[in-house]
């Protein structure tokens, strides 16, 4: 909940006082709340942080792709927007990694959780100092009027000096304009709305995938098939490994292809794998090491279809779907949706445990993953939304 709220009033802020600056109060909240939440005095004490440091997490979600996409040029946008994607599965590796070594050595020390959670300090204080090595966002220079700072820094990022004129000066009339957009006008053009709901469809396809829920619950569904704590914290060693060399090799896939295509084809692939695991689950037939063996498997397929495939491109197509004069409200919008459909899918997830059993959640999830490749078949149109962007950033 937090890192919904955090992502909607991110756009505001970033906006006004500039990427970078955001970006620098976003490691500072960081810091601050991960030692808060590491020396919780009690439950209340724990959830109160853990909604503070939400606030971070939702607006670095939301100023990471943004702030990447602005700073880029065209050439090289996709793959430094996809490095955010690989960065967040690589420190997910990272905590599982240290999560399985301090579980091996210290796991029976109670208190060793809150060293698990102290250790998120060590990266959100590198944040906050390379937060003043960092380069602005041209962008953001051109809407407050900066315009020759703006194609200086531009030239200085590897703009092509053309490139950089033309859309500047392209600009200069409409810096008024965009500065002072007001939803009421936004809500008036159908172009802007389409995109609007547009990136909160592809924000809900992104998190009803259940991805979430096997990398929160992913220790505890690994031990309820017989694995063990401490072989299920090895195991998510695997996954997390599994997941950044997907990462890796699928971006550089989805920057040569339709990212529209690509996300139609790692939906599918999220069916596949989500079914043959429930099917795996439901099968009692199976020695107990063949079942264990064929879970992991399929976990780590659907893992990497989904972080090597799913998320960097949907987070690529938002990046890259907002015209400039609305790009940090509605990326705002969109990164919330992800984190509020997050919540509510965490939230229920362990009641349909109870409920269903896991073998027919997964069922259940491979049906989610088929209604959202529907949805991205039928409503999400390639061609009408670079339109729409189009005719919105010339107006």
């Amino acid at each position: 909940l937090g890192a919904c709220l955090g992502a909607f009033l991110c756009g505001k802020y970033a906006d006004k006082y500039g990427r970078k600056v955001t970006l620098r109060w976003v490691a500072v909240i960081f810091t601050l709340a991960t030692v808060c939440c590491a020396l919780s005095l009690n439950y209340i004490f724990m959830t109160t942080f853990r909604f503070i440091l939400g606030l971070a997490v939702g607006a670095a979600s939301s100023l990471s792709p943004m702030y990447l996409a602005e700073i880029s040029p065209r050439e090289v946008r996709a793959s430094n927007v996809n490095k955010n994607a690989i960065f967040i599965v690589l420190g997910q590796l990272v905590a599982f990694i240290m999560n399985a070594l301090l579980g091996s050595l210290w796991g029976n020390w109670d208190p060793i959780w809150r060293v698990m959670i102290f250790m998120a300090c060590v990266p959100s204080i590198i944040l906050w100092i390379n937060s003043f090595n960092i380069a602005g966002s041209p962008n953001w220079l051109v809407q407050r009027g900066h315009l020759k700072r703006a194609r200086n820094l531009a030239h200085r990022l590897g703009f092509k000096k053309q490139t950089a004129n033309r859309i500047i000066d392209g600009r200069k009339k409409n810096i008024k304009t965009e500065t002072k957009l007001t939803w009421n006008q936004i809500f008036s053009n159908k172009r802007l709305v389409y995109l609007l709901l547009i990136g909160i469809v592809i924000a809900l396809i992104q998190q009803v995938s259940g991805i979430n829920t096997v990398m929160y619950y992913g220790t505890i569904l690994l031990e309820k098939v017989g694995m063990g704590e401490r072989g299920s914290l090895y195991a998510n060693i695997l996954i997390g490994l599994a997941s950044v060399i997907a990462s890796i090799f699928g971006t550089r896939m989805i920057a040569n292809h339709n990212h529209l295509k690509m996300l139609k084809i790692g939906l599918m692939g999220n069916v596949i794998f989500l079914a043959l695991l429930g099917v795996i689950m439901h099968a009692n037939m199976l020695p107990q090491v063949v079942t264990n063996t064929l879970v992991l498997a399929m976990l780590v397929l659907f893992l990497a279809n989904h972080q090597g495939i799913v998320s960097p491109v949907t987070w690529l197509i938002m990046a890259e779907m907002f015209p400039n004069s609305v790009k940090a409200r509605f990326m705002s919008i969109a990164t919330a949706t992800t984190w509020i459909t997050n919540f509510s899918i965490s939230l229920v997830y362990p009641l349909l445990i109870n409920a269903l059993g896991t073998a027919t959640v997964f069922f259940v999830f491979a049906i989610t993953n088929g209604c959202s490749l529907f949805l991205s078949l039928t409503v999400i149109n390639q061609e009408k939304m670079e339109k729409s962007y189009q005719e919105s950033s010339s107006k």
